[in-house]
């Protein structure tokens, strides 16, 4: 990295999953720079749902390089995502053409209920012998059995990791969803349902869905449940496959949460 911004700039690892993202600073600049974001990143940033894109520069080598304004801030804590901002956002980013012509011109097709369940059952098949717990194959067992009515034909841009850490609030007030590299166009339940069984009250889902701009009708909660549901499943894989056992654990609790819930046994 240094041999593109040049010897005055410190650079410093960002952290992250890819280990691709860095901050780098000089005096009185900062910049985020990612390596290979995807360029669906500069219609994020037009639409200023992330920190705005300052400049890309494709390598020799074809890696692209893109550097983001590194604003002060921080993530929300667990609480802040009662508020109708997050709501807001959300409703944002699941209702913009823009968004969803870009990420549909870069390949991504519908990601369906059946495609999930099946990547799932593989994962789960190669992780038996790691955690072989009877809530994993009741949770596996219900989305099975529910597959066939969860079907929806509206789909939008999903950022499919909704935790409160990727929500950046920055000094000056302005609130982003960031890290996008796992994001698919999908039913918007998808989203919301993970969202919700975090962080929102029951007795809150109405009124928060309603900032979101939605009437909360049954059909919408039962597609809920089932993503919620799914999504717990696959992040307790992603983890384990990576060895982060902990995090595994921390899924698996909101997942136990999930099914006592809804009685799922």
């Amino acid at each position: 990295m240094e041999h593109i911004l040049g010897s005055d700039w410190t650079i410093t690892p960002a952290g992250g999953s890819t280990g691709e993202a860095y901050y780098a600073q000089t005096e009185g600049k900062r910049l985020f720079l990612k390596r290979n974001s995807s360029p669906f990143l500069a219609v994020l940033s037009a639409e200023g749902i992330v920190p705005k894109l300052v400049w890309t520069k494709r390598l020799e080598n074809g890696d692209v390089i893109t550097a983001q304004e590194w604003l002060e801030g921080r993530e929300l804590n667990p609480e802040e995502m009662k508020h109708p901002r997050v709501a807001a956002l959300l409703s944002k980013i699941h209702h913009s053409t823009e968004l969803l012509d870009m990420l549909m011109r870069l390949g991504k097709q519908p990601l369906t209920p059946t495609e999930i369940l099946k990547d799932i059952k593989e994962n789960q098949n190669v992780l038996n012998q790691i955690d072989p717990r009877i809530e994993i194959h009741h949770a596996i067992n219900f989305l099975e059995s529910h597959v066939d009515e969860v079907g929806h034909d509206v789909h939008v841009v999903c950022h499919c990791d909704t935790n409160h850490n990727n929500w950046l609030l920055s000094s000056s007030d302005q609130l982003y969803l960031i890290d996008w590299d796992n994001a698919m166009v999908a039913d918007p339940a998808l989203d919301l349902g993970m969202l919700l069984y975090s962080y929102i009250p029951v007795e809150s889902w109405q009124d928060w869905l309603k900032e979101y701009g939605t009437e909360p009708k049954e059909d919408l909660y039962n597609r809920m449940v089932w993503y919620a549901v799914s999504q717990a499943l696959s992040f307790i894989q992603w983890h384990q496959m990576r060895g982060e056992y902990d995090e595994s654990s921390i899924r698996m609790r909101k997942l136990k949460n999930m099914m006592n819930v809804h009685n799922i046994y």
